[in-house]
């Protein structure tokens, strides 16, 4: 698959597990280990472990094996590895914590300078 199908696949599957605060970094550049990172918001340990389900089902479907989940046991925090693109799901308080957005997304000032 190619990454932008990837991306829909994902943004798809979160929307209709309902993934609150859906989003996508692209960190093509600053990284060799993915193309994008998605970043979404479980309700719940609970919620955070079904998304994490959803999405690797919904990429098996089509043919796109997971390279790794890391993280399904305690469920506060849970990342599906799918090659191009990581996708990070997370309670509420855990992202709020790690606050992932300020490390990987560029500010619209050094857009401008690359």
């Amino acid at each position: 698959m190619k990454t932008e199908e990837i991306l829909a696949l994902v943004e798809m599957t979160l929307d209709d597990a309902k993934g609150e605060d859906l989003k996508m970094i692209d960190v093509r550049g600053r990284t060799t280990i993915a193309d994008f990172m998605v970043i979404a918001t479980g309700t719940s340990r609970r919620h955070v472990k079904s998304l994490s389900n959803y999405v690797v089902e919904a990429s098996k479907e089509k043919g796109l094996l997971p390279r790794g989940v890391e993280g399904d046991t305690d469920c506060d925090w849970v990342l599906v590895d799918l090659g191009e693109v990581i996708v990070h799901l997370m309670t509420a308080q855990t992202r709020e914590f790690y606050q992932l957005e300020k490390l990987w997304d560029v500010s619209e000032e050094e857009k401008a300078l690359v």
